[in-house]
């Protein structure tokens, strides 16, 4: 796990820029806290730090390896998770290797089978290749995006990093945001390819990207796909099962400390269980850890979306499991406290309007990376297997929209509380989604004598894995990438992902509750109480002073009516939000509180050109 980053311009001999490529690599310092390398040759210069985790001594980057035509040189971020069969496969075609790192199982496998090495590879990776022997840059994105990988195309050539940030450091890629790059910031669609930095974009998942002095062009070489699904309800959670032991068995490979996260929801658990039955197979324990907050159980009042506290079901697990676990309980001032949201910022580059969430997510992997450096989360289990509570609710599964949008103004606030009226109207954000959900839904092929109930719901799962959530992968990624942390998702190995994503919605919900699949499949590892908990989503804090500290915070910015914030939003609805009577404790109530200061620090941290057209 590393952070990339790199320049190519044919019109110059980059050995000249060092200092500018260095500054550009100097950005991913928290991704990659163990070692650093550059190298460039001519019209090509590349950067990487590195988060050691396979082969430490030997995976140094950038690798390179010359040949009679030219030298082809790899800057790699993520794992391959079937590295050791690739090697064998390698060695019998006559390659002979150095290291023992998954580094250079896929440098080697880019020059025994090119571009065409994406297909075999099983992972999370995003990875740029100059091959010198051509001439030419090749970047490649793993299938569901969970590594993220920008770039932005200049006159003569391209940038490129693991984050904006990275790009933003050299002088030709200027902090711009234009109007569409608003409206993807204050939407939740994830428009396929957009980066919100005027002329950035994102690689996307599953393409391969190659420049070269004809220009830039994209291949596809992986996409969600409708399959007919024959499978009956015994075979297919047979599947997930085996499918899933294989997976975690991959995915705790690792020459340093691992552990899980542990929410006490189905998805964690069921990893969590799975990791420990695999690991003590080898003596060993797993450790895990879960975020709580101060007086959370004792004081917890349930809602529409939470129905139970975490920590008693999270203990569960853990006595089961037999894990070695740990709790790490957050209070009001850390989770408020404006250093902790500097660091948000910066790890994400952009205000996403998480709050407390985004807080409490990168203080707990701070925490966890003291003591691990590889940690397995249940993200994405709520996309594969269903999930959300919108996949059940008749107003949402009918909407003309992204499913999850006709749910979160209730539940996690709207941006046009705080929005200035003029901005509003310039964005026209209705439009927006609305185009962009059409676009989305378009491309989702509907099998033969299919329903339509099935195809809707078949749309709704397409949606939800092909945009939301590339949301919270990039999130997660983020956050564990600021403090040195390796964050694997298990369950989104593209062969689970493609199996249970054609299982019809009737088996996906057989028992007519969420994720029956995984349910079953892992009922015999997981706590009843576990078994038979109601979903809920990540937490976030009940303490009234987290809410109070905002107010006091918002009020202060107010004082400065001339902060560029209020460019955005609007300063008498902010101050009717900070001066209200009512408290604000839930997410919704602080939403516009959490949102202002958010785009507030952006504003101040990366000064952007903001241009209104």
């Amino acid at each position: 796990m590393c952070g990339i980053t790199g320049w190519v311009s044919f019109d110059r001999d980059l050995r000249d820029e060092a200092a500018v490529l260095d500054a550009m690599t100097e950005t991913m310092a928290c991704r990659g806290p163990d070692d650093r390398g550059t190298w460039a040759e001519g019209p090509a210069a590349l950067g990487h730090r590195r988060l050691a985790i396979i082969d430490l001594p030997g995976g140094r980057q950038p690798m390179t390896a010359r040949t009679p035509d030219g030298t082809v040189a790899l800057v790699y971020s993520g794992e391959t998770y079937n590295f050791t069969e690739l090697r064998r496969e390698l060695v019998a075609r006559g390659h002979r290797f150095t290291t023992d790192s998954d580094t250079e199982v896929v440098l080697r496998g880019y020059l025994e089978w090119g571009d065409t090495l994406a297909e075999r590879l099983n992972g999370m990776y995003a990875f740029a290749v100059w091959d010198g022997r051509h001439d030419k840059l090749v970047m490649i994105r793993d299938r569901m995006g969970i590594k993220p990988f920008y770039c932005y195309p200049t006159s003569d050539g391209v940038l490129f990093g693991s984050e904006p940030k990275a790009i933003l450091a050299n002088p030709l890629a200027p902090a711009e945001v234009r109007l569409d790059g608003l409206r993807e910031l204050f939407t939740m669609i994830k428009t396929p390819g957009h980066a919100v930095w005027s002329g950035m974009r994102e690689v996307e998942p599953g393409t391969v990207v190659t420049v070269d002095r004809a220009g830039l062009r994209i291949r596809a070489y992986w996409r969600l796909d409708t399959r007919p699904h024959t499978d009956d309800r015994d075979t297919t959670v047979a599947t997930v099962r085996s499918l899933l032991d294989d997976i975690v068995r991959r995915q705790l490979v690792a020459d340093v400390p691992r552990c899980t996260l542990l929410s006490g929801g189905l998805d964690s658990s069921a990893l969590t269980a799975l990791a420990a039955r695999r690991l003590a197979e080898d003596g060993e324990k797993v450790r895990s850890f879960a975020v709580d907050f101060v007086g959370q159980t004792d004081n917890f009042v349930a809602d529409e979306l939470r129905g139970t506290p975490d920590t008693p079901f999270v203990h569960d697990v853990a006595r089961l499991a037999r894990t070695d676990h740990q709790d790490i309980v957050l209070d009001a001032g850390t989770l408020a406290d404006p250093g902790a949201r500097q660091r948000v910022i910066r790890a994400r580059d952009l205000p996403m309007g998480f709050g407390d969430m985004d807080a409490s997510l990168l203080l707990l992997f701070r925490a966890v990376r003291d003591q691990s450096t590889v940690a397995l989360s249940g993200e994405s289990a709520d996309e594969v297997f269903g999930g959300y509570l919108q996949f059940f609710d008749e107003e949402a599964r009918n909407a003309d929209t992204f499913p999850w949008l006709a749910m979160a103004g209730r539940h996690f606030g709207d941006d046009s509380d705080i929005m200035r009226p003029d901005l509003a109207k310039t964005l026209d954000l209705g439009t927006y989604i609305a185009d962009g959900y059409r676009t989305a839904v378009s491309g989702v092929r509907r099998l033969d004598g299919e329903s339509d109930f099935e195809y809707r719901m078949r749309c709704i799962c397409h949606l939800h894995l092909t945009r939301f959530v590339r949301i919270l992968l990039d999130r997660k990624d983020r956050m564990s990438m600021a403090v040195g942390l390796e964050v694997r998702v298990p369950y989104c190995d593209h062969r689970l992902v493609e199996y249970v994503y054609n299982a019809p919605w009737s088996l996906k919900s057989f028992d007519g509750r969420e994720k029956s699949l995984l349910r079953e499949a892992t009922a015999d590892v997981i706590p009843r109480s576990v078994y038979d908990r109601v979903k809920s989503p990540y937490p976030s804090t009940q303490d009234p002073r987290y809410g109070l500290a905002l107010q006091e915070q918002v009020k202060d910015l107010l004082a400065r009516p001339d902060h560029a914030v209020f460019g955005l939003v609007d300063h008498e609805k902010v101050s009717g939000v900070a001066y209200r009577d009512a408290p604000v404790s839930t997410q919704a109530a602080r939403h516009g509180l959490e949102r202002t200061l958010d785009l507030a620090t952006w504003l101040d941290m990366y000064a952007p050109r903001i241009t209104f057209t």
